[in-house]
C-alpha cells in the first residue's frame, strides 16, 4: 500500500514507518485543499498533521469508491484542520495520537503558567537586551503559583495531567469547567457550575479543550473579564477558542495580568499587537515538541496504518 507523510519526521519513526510501507515523505509545507485532495486519489494511506487542509473544500463530492485513500492517520490528538463526517462520507476514515500527547502537553502548559506568573520572558528580555541594571527589591514583582488556584477549562486527558501536576508539585486548589460530568479523579478537584464561575475564581486558568466550531472563540471579552486583573490565561488547546482580538485588549488594558500561549487563531501568523505585549508569553507551538514524544506520535500513526492495512479499524478512530 503506497502511503503519504505529509511531513518530515524524527530519524526513528521514519525508519520504522518505511520499514512497513512505502512511503513518500513531503517537504515542510501544509497541503492545501487541492493538494489534500489530489493527495487522496493518489495514495492508499495518508499520515497528516496539523494545518494540511482535509477540509470539506477536499472531500467536496466524494462518495465512497471515489478517493483511493482508506485512512487520514492524524499525527497529533487535535484534528480540527479535517472534516472527519465529509471524510466519512467519503469513505475515508480517520485516527489521531492520543494519550502519546498526554504529558508532553502538560508539561508545557506548566512551563506557560510558571513564565507567566514569574514574568519570564519580560526579564530573560531585560538581560539579553543589556539593559538589566542589578537586583532590587521590587524589581519585575510577579505572582506566586504555589497555593493559588488553577481553572482547568476541559477536563480531559490533558486537562487532568495539568490539574496533578499543579495539585501535587504546586499545592494549588483546583477548579475546573467541563461540558459533561467528570467522576473518580485521582486528585481534590471541585467541578463549577459553569465556565463564568470557573474564571471568577481562578487565579490561573489554564485552556485545555478540544478545537472546532463547537469552541471557537470559547474565551472572549466577558470571559476575560470574569478571570479578573490578577488572572492569568493560558492556552495550549487551539488558537481560535480564544478571541484573539478581546486577548490582546484584555492585556493592553490590565483587564487581565498576563497570558502564556503556545497557539494562536491565525497560526503562524501572531498580531504585532501582541507580539508587542510584555505581560504574554509567546511559543510556537511546543507542546508535544520532544524527540521522544514526537516519535512517540509517529509511531502511534503507525499502529493506526498497519491495523487498517492488516484488516483491523484503527485502534484510534475517530469517525
Amino acid at each position: 500500500m503506497k502511503l503519504l507523510v505529509t511531513r518530515p519526521m524524527t530519524a526513528a519513526a521514519t525508519e520504522a514507518i518505511s520499514a512497513r510501507f512505502d512511503a513518500t515523505y513531503l517537504p515542510d509545507q501544509p497541503l492545501t485543499p487541492t493538494e489534500a485532495r489530489q493527495a487522496m486519489l493518489d495514495f492508499d494511506l495518508i499520515l497528516p498533521t496539523l494545518r494540511d487542509s482535509f477540509t470539506t473544500e477536499a472531500f467536496a463530492g466524494a462518495v465512497p469508491g471515489d478517493l483511493r485513500c482508506k485512512l487520514l492517520a492524524n499525527f497529533g490528538v487535535g484534528f480540527n484542520h479535517i472534516d472527519i463526517q465529509a471524510a466519512r462520507a467519503a469513505g475515508v476514515a480517520v485516527s489521531n495520537t492520543p494519550g502519546a500527547v498526554t504529558d508532553a502537553t502538560a508539561d508545557l502548559a506548566m512551563t506557560l503558567l510558571l513564565m507567566s506568573a514569574r514574568r519570564a520572558s519580560e526579564g530573560e528580555h531585560l538581560v539579553r537586551s543589556g539593559q538589566w541594571d542589578g537586583w532590587y527589591p521590587t524589581q519585575l514583582l510577579g505572582s506566586h503559583v504555589s497555593g493559588k488556584t488553577v481553572g482547568i477549562i476541559g477536563m480531559g486527558r490533558i486537562g487532568k495531567a495539568i490539574a496533578a501536576r499543579c495539585n501535587l508539585g504546586f499545592g494549588m486548589r483546583v477548579v475546573f469547567h467541563n461540558r459533561s460530568e467528570v467522576s473518580a479523579l485521582d486528585i481534590p478537584a471541585q467541578q463549577m457550575p459553569d465556565l463564568h464561575t470557573t474564571l471568577s475564581a481562578a487565579d490561573f486558568a489554564v485552556v485545555a479543550v478540544p478545537g472546532g466550531a463547537g469552541t471557537r472563540h470559547l474565551i472572549g471579552g466577558a470571559e476575560l473579564a470574569a478571570l479578573g486583573p490578577k488572572g492569568h490565561l493560558i492556552n495550549i488547546s487551539r488558537g481560535d477558542v480564544i478571541d484573539e482580538a478581546a486577548l490582546i485588549t484584555a492585556l493592553e488594558t490590565g483587564a487581565i495580568a498576563g497570558a502564556g500561549l503556545d497557539v494562536y487563531e491565525q497560526e503562524p501568523h501572531v498580531p504585532q499587537a501582541l507580539r508587542a505585549l510584555w505581560n504574554v508569553t509567546l511559543l510556537p507551538h511546543l507542546g508535544t515538541a520532544a524527540e521522544e514524544v514526537r516519535t512517540a506520535m509517529g509511531l502511534r500513526a503507525l499502529d493506526n496504518l498497519i491495523d487498517l492495512a492488516e484488516g483491523r479499524a484503527p485502534r484510534d478512530l475517530l469517525n
